[in-house]
């Protein structure tokens, strides 16, 4: 009997910082951040003679499948399959395009081939990411807004912590600037090579910030105030990486994005990841959509894309295929 196609959606990533790096003897990144519905990234895989891949991002999924081969024990000798890309996020845009491609392909030609249950672990280990970060590779597989608490030496992926379902009706604005893109690959590597290290002090100030005002914030659903350190939060991490930056923003373009959502009274602004993406937490569609509009019109914003993302608390979508957590 072949393998029945199989389509997986998966949500992209919101990164509000990380805890700590560069220190010694101590857990390395850790950090916070959340799923959210849009942009989407859909992939298609159905049987065939021989392995194929079409669609955006095809030149991406080559070495993803070559970690696959070497390190998925369910990888069959002779993939016959074919992967069609049907839609992506920009890629290096602060969004986790890249890791929730990998877990995406492990997710679904696990589910093709038939394989057991995957941890996030697993997969991760099977499409070689988490290097760093490790919310993206968690979210995919639960989604939510996720804590985790960083990587020691002998640790493949660092472990999940914490995970929170935010209200459904709140809203993410993301602006999208054009032509702009974040560090990756070996650009990042060098980037942390380079920075000093984040003191114990900052560490456990963003510690603070997240135990006794963000995640108790978030339990609640009480809006503003998690809106109000989710800001603090995103520009104490930032504080982190001015060295490389420039600033606590990735440029002034992006603190001017900030800072146009704040005069606008919304109080969750922030950049994800290395940026350019500046993400605004709005507490329902109209505002969203009313922010969106004065965005759209404004200087701050100009030729930037402008996307509504609902929050995503249940991960990656592939049928009634059972991911392991």
């Amino acid at each position: 009997m072949s393998p029945q196609p199989v389509q997986i959606t998966a949500p992209s990533r919101l990164h509000f910082g990380m805890l700590s790096f560069g220190q010694p003897n101590t857990r390395q990144f850790g950090g916070a951040g959340v799923m959210i519905s849009q942009p989407q990234l859909r992939l298609t895989i159905t049987p065939a003679e021989r392995l194929g891949v079409e669609g955006p991002l095809a030149e991406r999924v080559t070495p993803f499948l070559g970690h696959l081969a070497q390190n998925a024990p369910w990888w069959p000798p002779v993939p016959r399959c074919r992967i069609l890309i049907d839609a992506a996020p920009p890629q290096h845009s602060g969004l986790g395009s890249g890791t929730q491609l990998g877990m995406a392909l492990g997710l679904g030609l696990a589910r093709f081939f038939d394989a057991p249950p995957q941890t996030a672990a697993e997969l991760a280990r099977a499409v070689g990411r988490g290097k760093r970060s490790a919310i993206g590779a968690h979210g995919a597989l639960v989604g939510g807004l996720l804590v985790e608490s960083g990587k020691r030496s002998t640790d493949e992926l660092s472990p999940l912590i914490c995970r929170i379902e935010l209200p459904e009706a709140w809203r993410f604005v993301l602006v999208i600037p054009q032509g702009e893109t974040g560090l990756s690959g070996e650009a990042e590597q060098q980037a942390f090579d380079r920075l000093p290290p984040v003191s114990p002090a900052t560490t456990a100030a963003l510690c603070r910030e997240l135990l006794t005002e963000l995640l108790p914030a978030a339990v609640e659903a009480d809006f503003e105030r998690f809106g109000e350190s989710v800001y603090r939060f995103g520009r104490m991490a930032g504080g982190c990486f001015a060295a490389r930056q420039g600033g606590v923003y990735a440029s002034p373009a992006i603190e001017r994005v900030v800072d146009r959502c704040r005069r606008e009274g919304i109080r969750g602004v922030g950049q994800s990841s290395w940026g350019p993406t500046v993400y605004a937490l709005c507490p329902a569609q109209s505002v969203a959509e009313a922010l969106a509009a004065q965005l759209a019109e404004s200087a701050e914003a100009a030729s930037a894309t402008i996307v509504t993302a609902g929050p995503c608390n249940q991960g990656s979508q592939a049928g009634n295929y059972r991911f392991a957590t």
